[in-house]
């Protein structure tokens, strides 16, 4: 596997960020950017153990909704 992408999303309410991996059930949350990369990369370690092949890159996809006011 060359990579795995996780969708990020920010917390409107509460603030902070989760982050939860496409086709894994990898799913992680941090209070800063940073936080939640550190997080990331901690749940894929924990995740992938040394009989599978993990993935070389990590993707981070960022999802903003927007909503108008009709």
């Amino acid at each position: 596997m060359s990579e795995i992408i996780f969708e990020v999303s920010e917390d409107e309410l509460d603030g902070g960020y989760s982050a939860s991996a496409l086709g894994f059930g990898i799913h992680t949350e941090g209070e800063t950017l940073d936080e939640l990369r550190r997080n990331v990369r901690e749940a894929v370690d924990c995740y992938f153990d040394e009989s599978m092949d993990r993935p070389r890159l990590i993707r981070l996809h960022y999802v903003k909704d927007e909503v108008l006011v009709a």
